[in-house]
């Protein structure tokens, strides 16, 4: 690994610890804040709905982008966009505004999507052989979510009801690290993107990148698309409705962070593990084991009521999204050139954020009409089928020219 392929690995590592302070205000709090500033229970999914939506609005052009001016350029802009949004939910809770806030989650949603593409960068600046082990170097920064939660957000909401003025402070504080993350990105150099070009030759790096409905007809493609929807789409909904569903069983709105935090500390905190584990035993069963890990982690939360059940299950659903990602992007990123890579990515999580939005309004619904074990057992099914699927097709690994 040379010098500035460690030096950019490192900062965009220390971008996602500026991130996952955003990400843990939002799994936490999207749920619960428009109902705080509406009054109105039904729309408990309208937040993270939002939220995801919005991410998949501005992931795929923003994918685009990223592969004709470089994946920082991107990437910075969506720091700028975080701090904005954060602000704009603040404002929309200090003056009761249902639509304030609204503008302010779009904001929020949109950036976080785009700068989860540091996962992509940071993989492809490394070696094809090497390059679950390079992402997930990367997404080990993110690991930091899980004491943002309990030693910051936590705190703030000790013996404190929760309600619309009350989320202003903790909104507040997402900008400050948004900001810090744009400081650290100005420092990643080369761009990702060139670093990426030497290991392919001037002749493969001028053909014309394919259409994303090509790149989808590639042996292997498929699954890992499938899988990115898959395990982002179930495991993104089930955690933003997670808030919710503590607190409807009786828990403090404070013990939500530290579900959370447990939550993020099994996707990210054996992410080094997983990395290397699936270079060696492929990245196939790494598709099919986290969602199946998944099934068994939503279904679960049936049984698990207490803090520590349902921070398990979360535990075990983030560690199956964990294993079914990396191994998911990884694919995608070893079939594609360098001039590819921002789209078909791009796509898979354009797809897998809608997915989501949709999937967090269906279960808001759910969870109000039926309760928690007709959310839990939907959730584990919808995870279960793609399992299944993948593990039974044929799977066939391609590499892209630039890789061969």
């Amino acid at each position: 690994m040379t010098s500035d392929v460690r030096r950019n690995a490192f900062l965009l590592a220390g971008g996602l610890v500026c991130n996952s302070g955003m990400f843990q205000l939002a799994a936490a709090l999207s749920s619960l804040t428009l109902v705080a500033v509406t009054g109105i229970t039904g729309i408990l999914g309208l937040g993270p709905a939002i939220f995801l939506a919005s991410s998949a609005l501005a992931v795929g052009p923003a994918g685009r982008i990223s592969d004709r001016y470089g994946r920082m350029f991107v990437i910075r802009a969506a720091f700028v966009g975080g701090a904005v949004g954060c602000g704009v939910v603040a404002l929309g809770c200090a003056t009761t505004s249902g639509v304030i806030v609204s503008v302010g989650l779009a904001l929020i949603g949109g950036s976080g999507g785009i700068i989860q593409l540091s996962r992509a960068a940071a993989a492809e600046m490394f070696p094809p052989d090497r390059r679950a082990r390079g992402m997930s170097f990367v997404l080990f920064g993110a690991v930091s979510g899980a004491i943002w939660g309990p030693v910051v957000f936590g705190p703030l909401f000790s013996h404190r009801a929760i309600s619309a003025h009350g989320l202003t402070g903790p909104w507040l504080l997402g900008i400050p690290f948004m900001l810090a993350g744009l400081a650290i990105s100005m420092l990643v150099k080369p761009d990702p993107k060139e670093i990426s070009a030497r290991y392919g030759t001037p002749e493969e790096a001028a053909v014309a990148p394919a259409p994303v409905r090509t790149i989808l007809r590639r042996p292997g493609v498929p699954s890992a698309v499938l899988a990115v929807i898959a395990s982002f789409a179930v495991m993104a909904s089930v955690m933003n409705l997670a808030g919710y569903v503590a607190v409807g069983r009786g828990h403090h709105e404070g013990d939500v962070f530290t579900m959370i935090s447990i939550h993020i500390l099994g996707m990210y905190g054996l992410v080094l593990i997983v990395g290397d584990v699936l270079d060696r035993f492929g990245r196939r069963r790494g598709l099919y084991t986290g969602l199946a890990l998944m099934t068994v982690s939503n279904a679960s939360l049936t049984w698990l009521g207490g803090v520590g059940g349902m921070s398990l299950a979360l535990f075990g659903l983030g560690l199956g999204w964990n294993l079914s990602y990396v191994a998911a992007t990884t694919e995608l990123v070893s079939v594609t050139s360098p001039q590819e890579r921002g789209r078909i990515v791009g796509f898979a999580d354009l797809c897998a954020s809608f997915t989501a939005a949709g999937l967090a309004l269906l279960g808001g619904v759910v969870y109000t009409a039926a309760g928690v074990t007709a959310l839990a057992l939907a959730a584990a099914a919808l995870a279960a089928v793609p399992a299944l699927w993948i593990g039974s097709s044929r799977f066939r690994y391609t590499a892209a020219p630039a890789d061969t």
